[in-house]
């Protein structure tokens, strides 16, 4: 079996399974599933974001820089999909995180993820988040349409807010 390459993915249907802490893509060619590998050779993605002082870091380069840059790298953002602040789940989440998730001060109460980009605090929903990931899974397997996996559990909320990344 050969790897799949970005040329398969232009030419035969592909998946991306967006997941908690790595996501990866794959094209369906000779009736079985190749996964693509990524720019830095590997077959899964960190779902992992990062703001340094002068640029966005995705994947790989993101979660190598977490030890020095805790506060602004954001992983299990998906923990976040289609959640209210207020979630006892959120609550408990918190804790364990180095950075910043806030309420955004509506009636729905949806958690806010912010970061200092610039010398600036940006605030992000978690769907941005996953939308970050998305897009460079698409960009790993260069195709215009995919299929998104989630999981069983979700319930209608969190598969909209996916659907919305």
């Amino acid at each position: 079996m050969q790897p799949a390459s970005e040329e398969d993915a232009k030419t035969h249907a592909v998946g991306i399974d967006l997941g908690t802490t790595y996501s990866c893509v794959g094209v369906y060619k000779d009736g079985e599933v190749q996964i693509i590998a990524n720019d830095q050779g590997n077959r899964t993605t960190p779902s992992y974001v990062a703001w340094t002082e002068q640029e966005r870091l995705l994947g790989d380069a993101a979660k190598n820089q977490v030890a020095s840059n805790p506060t602004n790298t954001v992983f299990d953002a998906k923990r976040l999909i289609g959640r209210r602040f207020d979630d006892p789940i959120v609550q408990a989440d918190l804790k364990l995180w180095p950075f910043r998730v806030v309420s955004d001060g509506t009636k729905d109460d949806k958690p806010l993820i912010e970061v200092l980009y610039q010398n600036v605090v940006k605030k992000y929903h978690p769907e941005e988040i996953s939308s970050m990931i998305l897009t460079k899974m698409k960009t790993t397997a260069e195709v215009k349409d995919a299929v998104i996996t989630v999981p069983a559990y979700f319930n209608d909320a969190q598969r909209q807010a996916t659907k919305d990344a």
